[in-house]
């Protein structure tokens, strides 16, 4: 019947209704760790910052307690993303690990502004920085960050929040690196500005970061067609299956990481309602999907030849 065939939902076997998420309890763990140790580092940082009076320190501070807010939240993403889906939550809760990346990248670049104000005003009036206590605290620093990336690094491209929380800990080593720079620069030489300089190469180091994380976020949030899919390759796939007359409504997104979803509207022949082959085709749509493009959540209505009375002009 084109009613029962209409409204089919149906995914390659084996994968069912439940969406189950790909974090596992080694992410957490590893978001734990780096947690504990990125506060350490921060309240340790913090003391010397306050000490020293550095413009570097404190920017590498600065972004150190994004890394521990940031880092906090996506451990608590990483709990909430193993709950299972249900009527209300389809998705389950997915997509909070998005929310967390952004809400990282948004803070990165507040930092980021801040410091390059600060670190430009430092360059005309650069003020006296014990450069031996520097020195100490950037040692410090890079040691703690290096642990922290050493734990990220073995997953750090599964998810959004793991992928941040690598990208944060690395640039804080970078920075910890600009630290120790900058204080032997300025215990050599007494030239007090490598103290700003270094904040500054510190920003440059933020920003990029954090508008290319912003950017991916928000083609999830805005439901961009995810990176790589081209959707015209995709509706000549479906057209050149037997029966297919034309693919409309053709839609893209990304619930979550390594989540793309698809919905269409695929228009079959008459006959295929009349001598029940619909079901066929459904099956060979949604294998062509998986083959070709990777695709196994997917929403698929199929239609017989001018159902759809709705103005074509609206339709993608």
């Amino acid at each position: 019947m084109a009613e029962d065939a209409a409204h089919e939902h149906a995914h390659q076997p084996g994968h069912g209704h439940h969406h189950g998420p790909a974090a596992a309890p080694d992410q957490r763990r590893r978001i734990g760790l780096a947690f504990g140790i990125s506060a350490s580092i921060f309240v340790a940082q913090l003391v010397g910052a306050v000490l020293t009076g550095s413009l570097a320190l404190l920017t590498d501070t600065a972004h150190l307690l994004t890394d521990v807010l940031g880092l906090g939240i996506a451990f608590v993403a990483s709990h909430l993303m193993l709950r299972p889906s249900s009527s209300r939550h389809t998705w389950g809760f997915r997509r909070i690990e998005v929310l967390a990346a952004q809400a990282q990248a948004g803070i990165l670049l507040a930092v980021g502004v801040f410091a390059a104000v600060e670190g430009i005003r430092r360059l005309l009036e650069p003020p006296e920085v014990p450069a031996q206590e520097l020195l100490v605290f950037g040692v410090l620093g890079l040691v703690g960050n290096l642990v922290a990336v050493a734990v990220l690094a073995g997953d750090r491209g599964s998810t959004f929040n793991l992928r941040a929380a690598f990208l944060e800990a690395a640039s804080d080593a970078l920075g910890s690196v600009g630290v120790i720079v900058a204080a032997l620069v300025m215990a050599a030489t007494g030239w007090w500005q490598a103290d700003a300089v270094a904040g500054l190469a510190i920003v440059a180091l933020i920003v990029p970061r954090a508008v290319v994380l912003l950017r991916d976020t928000a083609n999830v949030l805005m439901e961009f067609t995810p990176a790589g899919l081209d959707l015209d390759a995709v509706r000549a796939h479906m057209l050149e299956l037997p029966h297919v007359r034309d693919v409309h409504e053709l839609h893209a997104s990304t619930v979550a990481s390594g989540l793309p979803n698809l919905s269409a509207h695929v228009v079959l022949s008459e006959e295929c309602f009349r001598t029940g082959h619909a079901p066929e085709i459904l099956r060979r749509i949604k294998e062509c999907l998986h083959d070709h493009f990777g695709l196994d959540h997917s929403t698929i209505e199929l239609e017989p030849p001018g159902f759809d009375t709705v103005d074509p002009q609206q339709h993608a």
